[in-house]
């Protein structure tokens, strides 16, 4: 995974034990202050929350350990590869695009990072600029040139 990726990760897993865990272990302390837990919705709504909580914590804590962090910045070369921000054509629309290749858990699209395992990625791994790859996409084969590959 990329720095940024992993300090989103690292945020969002403090984020979770410091202002999520104990607001719904005092949420589940007041309901259980209301009494009988058994029809208590409060009590069981909190108890279902605490349990996604824990998971998503344990999920986190788990990517972190067996991550690879690469900081992007110090890669370089001509071919694509993880962590290389590539600008692309589309050789039908003459649309451009920049995507940078990231791990699956921090792709987003709308802000042009795109999962290694995407075919998009996977077309380009290995290709330097002037090339072009053919991707197949819903809408059939859409063929891209590389017009740049960065390192920021």
């Amino acid at each position: 995974m990329t720095v940024l990726g992993y300090q989103t990760l690292d945020e969002e897993l403090k984020r979770l034990k410091t202002v999520e865990r104990p607001a719904v272990i005092a949420a589940i302390a007041e309901a259980r202050s209301h009494g009988d837990l058994s029809e208590n919705a409060e009590y069981h709504a909190a108890k279902e929350r605490q349990g996604w909580i824990e998971g998503q914590i344990a999920e986190i804590e788990d990517k972190i350990a067996r991550a690879q962090v690469i900081d992007v910045t110090k890669l370089s070369g001509k071919q694509v590869k993880f962590g290389a921000t590539v600008s692309v054509v589309d050789e039908d629309t003459e649309e451009e695009a920049r995507y940078q290749i990231v791990g699956d858990h921090e792709a987003d699209v709308k802000s042009g990072r795109i999962s290694l395992s995407s075919p998009l990625s996977r077309a380009m791994i290995g290709k330097e600029v002037g090339e072009v790859v053919e991707v197949n996409t819903p809408g059939g084969v859409k063929a891209y040139e590389i017009l740049k590959v960065e390192w920021v």
